[in-house]
């Protein structure tokens, strides 16, 4: 179908939510954007999904997310992997608590059980529960550093890393292969809870996490040495670093720790950043404000979903 098609079928079919047929009206008559939204279908790469969140083939919304996991569970399936589940973790975008339990009832539906993080966590934390869990794969609504309207939905394979061949050309075929939208299973939330296949993690994850990371220090005589004296200013950008990243440097014993107030909390609206990048001068206004302050040696910043790191 071309893409005015695509768009009147949305509108038509019932499978898809009054909210979302409420929208797509709001734009009929404007062309261009009907082509936009409806001129392919999102890709789904070796990063998975990336785009700007709302209704359409070509934005993400629950149903494009759904697309995807149905396409996922299909490979799992293949691979003889459902009995392992798949770790789920989500950033501070909009929309990503609400994509990441999309996904879960998706694989419920599909005899796969999902394990959810209670709340926003960093990247690296995915990688490692799926490797502390013996996940099968891992899934993290995540749109990294890309500005506010974008989410996305990156794919992990059992070994912790983003999908390499030839389970990343094997999924993609899979999440190709589904053409019907009305024909991804799903489940609801609550019943994928009663049925043992929906599981909350938190706790039981954080601490072996922060543990692990501990392992890697150097020289800790030397921090011992000069933690009480070095300054370190912090921004999570409002992301996902804020308790993990302070819950370490404490546990390592560094005492004088500033957090950038105005980006401390998560929001995902980035509202001091056009571009939540900590390779973006921009990123680091406020916490080189902050430095000069306290008369800082140090000044960290990670991005939304806390896998890159800037230091001035």
């Amino acid at each position: 179908m071309g893409y005015m098609e695509n768009y009147e079928e949305w509108l038509a079919n019932p499978y898809f939510d009054e909210d979302t047929k409420k929208e797509l009206e709001s734009i009929r008559g404007d062309e261009n954007e009907i082509k936009e939204r409806f001129y392919a279908d999102l890709e789904f790469g070796t990063a998975g999904l990336r785009g700007i969140i709302g209704a359409g083939t070509n934005r993400m919304n629950v149903y494009t997310v759904r697309k995807a996991t149905q396409g996922l569970a299909n490979y799992i399936l293949s691979q003889k992997g459902e009995k392992k589940g798949v770790a789920i973790a989500f950033d501070s975008r909009r929309m990503s608590p609400e994509f990441a339990d999309e996904a879960a009832c998706c694989l419920a539906a599909n005899g796969i059980k999902a394990y959810v993080f209670e709340s926003l966590r960093p990247t690296p934390e995915l990688s490692f529960a799926v490797r502390e869990l013996g996940c099968i794969s891992g899934i993290n609504v995540t749109a990294s550093h890309n500005p506010p309207e974008y989410n996305g939905y990156k794919v992990y394979w059992e070994d912790g890393a983003q999908i390499t061949p030839p389970h990343d050309t094997g999924i993609m075929d899979e999440v190709r292969n589904v053409t019907d939208y009305a024909s991804v299973k799903t489940m609801p939330l609550e019943k994928a809870k009663a049925d043992g296949l929906y599981q909350t993690i938190g706790a039981d994850i954080d601490d072996p996490y922060i543990a692990e990371l501990k392992k890697l220090v150097l020289h800790q005589d030397c921090i011992d040495k000069v933690a009480s004296e070095l300054k370190i200013v912090y921004t999570p950008l409002h992301g996902t670093g804020n308790l993990p990243v302070r819950r370490v440097l404490k546990e390592l014993g560094f005492t004088n720790v500033y957090v950038v107030p105005e980006q401390e909390l998560p929001d995902g609206d980035f509202p001091t950043v056009s571009y939540p990048n900590p390779e973006a001068a921009e990123a680091f206004a406020l916490g080189l404000a902050l430095g000069k302050k306290v008369d800082a040696d140090l000044i960290l910043a990670t991005d939304p979903d806390a896998d890159r790191l800037g230091v001035y």
